[in-house]
């Protein structure tokens, strides 16, 4: 269930995966990784601010050894 309407700005893990054109798995990668930080909601139905979300898409990300490039 998502939810039925975020204030303007605000936008859930499969919005946010929309914008940058990744999926939603990529959006929860960059949060454990400390690129994309939650805003809100619940552990199950986090929320982000889009200009967080549009700004972690440009920001360069960590890589870690042995990862293919």
């Amino acid at each position: 269930m998502e939810y039925r309407s975020l204030p303007p700005g605000q936008v859930t893990t499969t919005t946010a995966a929309l914008a940058c054109g990744v999926q939603p798995a990529t959006i929860r990668d960059w949060v454990r990784r400390g690129v994309l930080t939650r805003m809100g909601g619940t552990p199950k139905r986090p929320i982000y601010r889009l200009a967080d979300v549009l700004a972690a898409r440009d920001a360069p990300k960590p890589t870690r050894p042995g990862q293919r490039a």
